[in-house]
């Protein structure tokens, strides 16, 4: 079994790709206008768009065919059918998807355009998050999730880098359906399973088919690296990462109380005894509303008093 390793979900100011020579700006579909990147990973990169029709500013996702591949149609027709249906998802914490565009044996997904920091950029600049927040971050991705689940639809690469986070806090998981489309064992003959190996449910590792509760544990890595800054099984090679996955339990220091228990309930790796969506939700709610601790404030003590000011 060969995985793809997408931990090169980096943002960049390249503008390659975005312009024809001469600097015009590259068009597809007649209507949308390529301009500088934003970002790459395994499954493409991405740039910034307009739709000239409407004056809509997007994202515009340009597909990478997996290493191996050796139909590009069936990979087109897959992606069509799957982020067709991920574009039927109605949760604010879903990136919305306007259009899916082939020419010349490349697929684009037309998406709506978040001008926001991944989570990946977050803990990558700042370090460990808040507890607090990491709790919140988690609500609005299980929202998406439950979402998508309810549909039918699982995402296959729940991870940092797939997650926005707006200064405002809002949250928007992006790259619905196209996980799925790429993850197509008529597309190699490779054994190719297509994810992030850090952020991969054991019983995928093991071989077994993505579902809902394998989207979960990807959610409890993530938000283990959101509250500790350091990802849970990642290790020097992927053989290693795998290895971890399947025989190591990860011990969380800054994480506590319904927190702890959602995080460490949605890394349980036998998928059975995982919990739902719907208690991590509850968990996850609780510890948002647990009131912050004032100043000074000792771990499980009382506050301090605080002196000075006017």
């Amino acid at each position: 079994m060969a995985v793809t390793d997408e931990r090169t979900d980096e943002r960049t100011g390249e503008q390659a790709g975005g312009a024809a020579a001469g600097g015009t700006p590259r068009t597809i579909a007649g209507r949308y206008e390529l301009a500088e990147e934003l970002g790459r990973g395994g499954m493409g990169v991405v740039r910034r768009g307009r739709d000239t029709v409407i004056g809509r500013g997007v994202a515009v996702k340009e597909l990478r065919l997996p290493d191996g591949a050796e139909d590009v149609g069936v990979f087109q027709e897959r992606v069509l059918r799957e982020v067709r249906t991920g574009g039927r998802l109605n949760d604010p914490a879903v990136v919305t998807v306007f259009d899916v565009v082939t020419e010349a044996d490349t697929t684009y997904i037309v998406m709506e355009l978040v001008e926001a920091p991944t989570l990946a950029d977050l803990v990558r600049e700042r370090g460990a998050l808040p507890p607090e927040r990491v709790a919140t971050i988690g609500v609005q991705v299980l929202s998406a999730l439950r979402a998508a689940h309810a549909e039918g639809i699982v995402h296959r690469d729940v991870k940092p880098g797939n997650i926005m986070v707006a200064a405002d806090g809002r949250v928007k998981l992006t790259d619905f359906g196209i996980a799925q489309a790429v993850d197509d064992p008529r597309l190699t003959t490779s054994g190719m399973l297509v994810g992030s190996p850090a952020f991969m449910a054991p019983e995928r590792v093991a071989g077994h088919e993505a579902r809902p509760a394998s989207d979960l544990w990807a959610l409890g890595a993530t938000l283990y690296h959101a509250v500790e800054g350091v990802v849970p099984f990642e290790r020097p090679t992927t053989a290693a990462t795998l290895h971890a996955i399947l025989n190591e339990i990860p011990f969380l220091t800054r994480a506590h109380g319904p927190l702890a228990s959602a995080i460490m309930g949605l890394l349980t790796a036998a998928p059975e005894g995982r919990i739902s969506a719907d208690r991590a939700a509850d968990l996850l709610t609780t510890h948002t509303r647990q009131p912050v601790a004032a100043p000074g404030t000792p771990p499980g003590g009382h506050a301090v008093p605080q002196y000075g000011g006017t």
